[in-house]
């Protein structure tokens, strides 16, 4: 198959489009290079291109016509959710504007086939009972501009779907962690993993946002899937366009399994060796108390279902964040473990 990655420069799509190699598929790359880095893409063609600006429908088109690309995975997107609030319509430009001029190429250049890197943003809060997994069918609410461009797009996808033709497909991610190789390490420092990384090699401890939530520690429980296994879910959602019954357009993509905050920074002692002690800090507003996704669609209809471990995650982050960071191997603290206080 011949497939075009929007993004398959950055930290997901440098993933996919390893395995896509792997698995000997031809790969065009399409990237603007913002937060992506050119080696991640190893053989792949790398296009240079902003997809947002309106010039970038026949230059897109042309790729793709170019390369007889048979389907198009899209994973470039901006995903800082608090710079989504400060920026609001900057980030419709860049996500659904680029999501838009994406369509049009693919309309003209009569290629029909589409995978969307969606989130779990698009659910918001979640509005489920304590304990309850949130499914597919969980009404969408989401609280930031981000959330709401991702949904758009899944709006458009369908739309499209229904004007033209188009075989879309949509993944939820929920919380992405980990490395499937040390070089394709996450670069940017927004989440909890990489966060408390960056804390302990600075000589601080990381900070947790409320201890008392109704949970089983205190602390917030999310879902959290290895960076492979998420890349492994977009082969087999590429596949699925394959068929001629496809009867959901969206799957969420998690393990149906949630970890405390207290639960990973105890990973992140036992892997790095440092010893935590966290600073908490007041809950930060509309922060909800659990958000694990129910996975059951997506292991019934693609036969895809998380293999990683929590353990496994923090282990491949940490060897990213020496390789990238230059951390030392020898933290002068302790003995390298938090042990998260059950009820």
């Amino acid at each position: 198959m011949k497939v075009l990655v929007t993004g398959g420069a950055g930290y997901i799509g440098g993933h996919v489009v390893r395995l896509l190699q792997q698995r000997d598929d031809t790969v065009v790359v399409v990237d603007d290079l913002s937060t992506g880095v050119a080696e991640n893409v190893g053989t792949a063609a790398l296009v240079h291109l902003d997809l947002s600006v309106p010039e970038s429908v026949e230059k897109l088109t042309n790729v793709l016509t170019e390369y007889a690309i048979d389907a198009v995975i899209h994973i470039a997107a901006k995903k800082q959710v608090g710079e989504s609030v400060e920026r609001p319509v900057w980030y419709y430009q860049q996500n659904v504007g680029g999501f838009g001029h994406l369509l049009q190429a693919m309309q003209t250049a009569g290629v029909d086939k589409m995978m969307f890197s969606s989130s779990a943003a698009t659910y918001g809060r979640a509005d489920v009972p304590p304990g309850q997994l949130v499914t597919e069918d969980t009404p969408p609410q989401p609280i930031s501009p981000y959330g709401e461009t991702k949904l758009v797009c899944e709006w458009m996808m369908r739309a499209a779907s229904t004007a033209w033709g188009l075989r879309g497909v949509g993944l939820r991610y929920f919380n992405v962690a980990g490395t499937g190789w040390p070089e394709l390490g996450d670069p940017t420092v927004l989440n909890l993993i990489p966060l408390a990384l960056r804390a302990l090699t600075s000589g601080e401890q990381p900070k947790v946002y409320g201890n008392d939530y109704p949970t089983r520690d205190g602390t917030g429980i999310r879902d959290y899937v290895h960076v492979l296994d998420l890349a492994d879910a977009h082969l087999a959602a590429l596949d699925y366009l394959e068929r001629d019954e496809r009867p959901y357009d969206i799957f969420n993509v998690g393990t149906g399994q949630g970890s405390t905050v207290l639960e990973v920074l105890a990973e992140i002692g036992r892997s790095s060796g440092y010893e935590i002690d966290p600073v908490i800090t007041p809950r930060r507003p509309g922060d909800p108390a659990e958000v694990v996704a129910d996975v059951s669609r997506i292991r019934d209809t693609l036969g895809w279902q998380s293999r990683h471990t929590l353990a496994e995650m923090t282990d491949s982050a940490w060897a990213a964040w020496e390789l990238t960071h230059g951390a030392p191997k020898v933290p002068p603290t302790g003995r390298g473990r938090v042990e998260p206080v059950r009820a």
